[in-house]
């Protein structure tokens, strides 16, 4: 691991890990926040920081309290495809569609209006009959003669204050449910919070005992009357008894409003919050399972290497990136029981270090993006408030892990969209910081001076075309088989051209590929390469003669086939050479290296190691030729890593501009890439950017589609038929005039339409289940705001969420 593989040629070959290319980081290890306390919808992510950490140094005093603890701790409840899960608070059940609050107010008015009518009428006795319910049940001596006749006698009077009191009772609640005072003081008193809702309930409750006491109300005498009853009148002979019944009708009166303004809860968090915490009372430690613990050690019976680590992450010697290292470490070690041992040794005896990225970093010089590196997610948006979307989707996190990206993902949008800034550079970093964890391998792809990260993010950077880049590309894929080289690099040269059978183009690179191979014992450099294809016949001589004198018949009949059809009608020969002709230029010239001393970087290590790789192409100057290299490294990752073996790591290929880079066989390897633990990602300026015939095998073929604001209306098409269609509700209002026959109905009618000037019109209305679009093509072009994007996702296991609209802030 300590040579980089950089002497000689640029390069490393795929069973060499490349080593870092810049000087050792520093030695300070990052802190994670601990989450912001209170309920809220998502928490908040680690801190990033500009430093790399590395071992932690002996002498460096802990700290306690390590925010690391917080963050392993915090809940990440499974979620449907695409929530970021940190901390995640489901939203409330959605309340149906309510009353609005002008009518909620108007009809609490008027209901309380039309009680206090009835109970001024009762009491002014306009109301006929109004005694004769209470004269049923009572004696009738109790009563003078009539229906209307009042009380004769004393308890006839005590019966009617107690007949009032319980009419009036009635009388209030069903002013309360008619009147909707429930939602009335749930809306405009509740929803507000404390202090608010305890100062509006003591109000009314010192309204009330003001009209219980002034006998407003009839509360004082009907429980007199009643205790009187009772216990006899003499009770009132004693003042204390009388104080005691008047506490209890005050206590009783004020008691309702106590529970509605939730007095008790209010009183005991003020005292909560302001009690202060016994002196050396530490918090109360967590329980022997939770994830600050490594359970899984402990039941694996390695309690000392599990102590270590909880030493380390209460101590803040340990980062989320080294917990999610060991963690996989961890899991992998289960499966080979021969490598527990050493594993552990290596936790006691380095702690947070054990179980190293091959460069050595424990983290990223510095994070753009929110991350959540135990679960691989990396947060790009929030979903808006919008329609479109589903209510329990509105507000939440929108995140990307590899369980999404293994279906690979296409990102469609125009220049400025923010492809790149808050997509592309985002999921790149989360890659990267998987990569460190030993669980992915990442390769990234842009034009010279994209901000994919920084170069000492990577493990490996690749610059083409400029003299001081450290590493160099394999133009044949790290192969030793001429046919799967001609396969892969016919794919890249000519696999654009319609015309052109890419399939004869591989069969004519293969014709030179293997007697030059045979011959030469590696592949033909570029000029090489362009002289066999353009038929030198000095180079073709030459080969020739190699051949004879090494005795490689059977490479002969293919070096003389290929002589026979050179020249003939469709011959691809001559475009294969214009298109290698286009990296055979003085800004290439030491670059693609094939001789025995070139070790040039093969993609196959990808699939070996967890290496972070960027490449950057020369756009500006050779236009083409970048095309030519981008669409080369797509088919060279997708036959790769069709190819492997061993799939436990997940390769991801990032293509920051895939313009004319998608044929019809790297579709094809895009589908397969799901099934071997594997994912593309494409951003695109326009959907035209791929040939017309793979449009919808392209859409099909990927499980997460992007639509980024400004899109044209011809995208949007592709789009709404790729997400499909959803049955809605409708709802259609026809008004119809009213032709009154009656004549005083004509007249007010006509009174209406002269106050109003309008016509007296009925509604009907027509509720009917109709499929439609779930994003049309012009919602797409003219309804998604600027920095949204239109998200479709799906996970490899079939998951899938709808379109949601994203407001991205990654």
């Amino acid at each position: 691991m300590d040579d980089d593989g950089t002497r000689g040629a640029r390069g490393s070959s795929a069973d060499r890990v490349p080593g870092p290319a810049l000087p050792p980081p520093p030695t300070t290890p990052p802190r994670v926040p601990a989450p912001a306390a209170g309920p809220r919808t998502e928490a908040t992510p680690v801190e990033q920081h500009p430093t790399r950490p590395g071992p932690a140094s002996p002498a460096e005093q802990p700290v306690p309290g390590a925010p690391v603890d917080a963050w392993l701790r915090t809940p990440r409840p499974p979620q449907e495809p695409g929530v970021w899960r940190y901390g995640y608070t489901p939203p409330p059940p959605e309340e149906p569609e309510g009353v609005s609050n002008r009518s909620l107010l108007v009809g609490a008015l008027i209901s309380l209006l039309s009680a206090l009518l009835l109970w001024s009428l009762w009491r002014n006795g306009y109301l006929p009959y109004r005694l004769v319910p209470l004269k049923l049940f009572t004696p009738g001596e109790w009563w003078n003669p009539g229906t209307s006749g009042g009380p004769r006698t004393i308890e006839g009077s005590d019966a009617l204050t107690v007949y009032e009191a319980i009419l009036f009772g009635l009388l209030a609640y069903g002013c309360g449910r008619i009147g909707n005072f429930s939602e009335l003081f749930r809306r405009h008193v509740a929803d507000r919070g404390q202090p608010f809702l305890a100062l509006a309930a003591a109000a009314a409750a010192g309204l009330t005992q003001l009209l219980v006491w002034k006998e407003a109300l009839p509360v004082v005498r009907p429980v007199l009357v009643l205790v009187a009853s009772v216990a006899g009148g003499e009770i009132y002979q004693s003042q204390t008894v009388v104080n005691v019944i008047y506490a209890v009708i005050a206590a009783a009166v004020l008691y309702p409003f106590a529970r509605l303004g939730c007095w008790r809860e209010l009183i005991a968090a003020r005292r909560g919050a302001a009690a202060p915490a016994p002196d050396g009372t530490a918090a109360a430690p967590a329980a022997a399972t939770s994830a600050d613990q490594w359970p899984e050690l402990r039941t694996a019976g390695w309690t000392e290497a599990a102590d270590t680590l909880t030493a380390e992450v209460r101590t803040g010697r340990m980062s989320d990136v080294d917990v999610a290292r060991l963690r996989h470490a961890w899991a992998l070690a289960t499966r080979r029981p021969d490598r527990l041992a050493p594993l552990a040794e290596a936790v006691l005896r380095t702690g947070g270090a054990a179980a190293l990225h091959p460069s050595g970093h424990r983290d990223l010089p510095r994070r753009g993006a929110r991350h959540d590196v135990l679960t691989g997610q990396v947060r790009i948006g929030r979903c808006a408030d919008d329609p479109h979307n589903p209510y329990v989707r509105r507000g939440t996190g929108l995140a990307l892990e590899p369980a999404l990206l293994g279906t690979s993902l296409l990102a469609v949008g125009p220049p400025g969209a923010g492809k790149t800034a808050r997509l592309i550079r985002p999921v790149v970093e989360a890659l990267a910081l998987r990569a460190l964890a030993g669980q992915a391998a990442v390769l990234a792809v842009g034009g010279a001076g994209a901000p994919l990260g920084p170069d000492d993010a990577f493990d490996v950077v690749v610059r083409l075309g400029h003299p001081g880049s450290a590493h160099d590309i394999d133009l044949y894929g790290g192969t030793t088989d001429p046919d799967e080289a001609a396969a892969v690099l016919a794919e890249g040269l000519v696999g654009d051209v319609g015309s052109l059978d890419s399939r004869r183009a591989a069969t004519v690179l293969a014709q030179l590929l293997g007697p030059y191979r045979a011959a030469h014992g590696h592949f033909p450099s570029v000029p090489e390469l362009r002289e066999l294809l353009d038929g030198t016949p000095a180079a073709l001589a030459g080969l020739r003669a190699s051949l004879e004198a090494a005795g490689h018949h059977a490479m002969l009949r293919e070096l003389d086939a290929r002589s026979r059809q050179a020249g003939g009608p469709g011959d691809p020969a001559p475009a294969l050479a214009d298109r290698v002709a286009l990296l055979d230029r003085p800004a290439f010239t030491g670059f693609f290296a094939t001789g025995p001393d070139a070790r040039p970087f093969s993609l196959r290590a990808l699939g070996q190691h967890p290496l972070r790789v960027r490449v950057d192409l020369p756009e500006r100057g050779h236009a083409e030729a970048s095309r030519l290299l981008t669409r080369l490294l797509l088919a060279q990752f997708t036959a790769i890593t069709a190819a492997r073996t061993d799939t436990t790591l997940f390769a991801c290929l990032v293509l920051d501009d895939a313009t004319h880079a998608v044929t019809a066989e790297t579709v094809r390897g895009i589908r397969r890439l799901r099934s071997v633990n594997a994912g593309a990602v494409l951003a695109l300026r326009t959907v035209d950017d791929v040939p017309e015939t793979l449009h919808t095998p392209l859409l099909g073929a990927v499980g997460c589609t992007a639509a980024f604001s400004g899109i044209t209306t011809w995208d949007g098409k592709r789009f709404a038929e790729a997400w499909g269609k959803e049955w809605v509700e409708t709802r259609e209002v026809a008004q119809h005039t009213v032709f009154a026959d009656q004549p005083f109905t004509r007249a007010l009618h006509a009174l209406r339409k002269l106050v109003t000037g309008k016509a007296v019109t009925t509604d009907a209305v027509t509720v009917r289940q109709v499929e439609r679009e779930r994003w049309s093509a012009s919602e797409l072009a003219y309804a998604v705001p600027a920095g949204h994007a239109v998200i479709r996702l799906a996970t490899v296991e079939g998951e899938h969420a709808p379109p949601l609209l994203v407001h991205l802030d990654g």
